[in-house]
């Protein structure tokens, strides 16, 4: 039972730290095994030399990970990220990163999810993440 972008918003709303929410992110896509979200360009998540900066990346993979487990869960259950290892490729310079984020397993207790984060329109990702979580509930 896979949850619609508007549930998948209101997971993101209710849910997440104010700081988390100062991301601007939203909800593209919400799958049985995935989720997609838009992390919008802003020069306040630049670094200097004008790339996004790599925590707001590493955020942005964290919290579609809590996204796309919910979509394959059905709905929001209390979960923590037990690991994350992130790789950056590209510097992303005043364009929107769609965050795809895929369940590669989906346990009772553990879950395991590769992150793809490509700015819009390029052709190749910017940065990959992995992440594992447990969940709580």
């Amino acid at each position: 039972m896979t949850l619609t972008t508007a549930e998948a918003d209101k997971i993101l709303s209710d849910n997440f730290a104010p700081w988390v929410l100062e991301l601007g992110l939203s909800v593209e896509e919400a799958g049985d095994l995935h989720a997609v979200l838009r992390l919008p360009w802003s020069d306040r998540l630049a670094r200097e030399g004008g790339g996004m900066s790599g925590q707001a990346l590493m955020a942005a993979a964290d919290t579609a990970t809590v996204i796309a487990v919910s979509s394959a869960r059905g709905g929001f259950v209390p979960m923590t990220t037990v690991q994350q290892s992130t790789s950056f490729m590209r510097a992303v310079v005043g364009a929107d990163v769609l965050v795809d984020a895929r369940i590669t397993k989906l346990g009772k207790r553990m879950a395991f999810a590769d992150i793809t984060m490509t700015a819009q329109g390029a052709p190749e990702p910017a940065a990959r993440a992995s992440t594992v979580y447990a969940l709580l509930g």
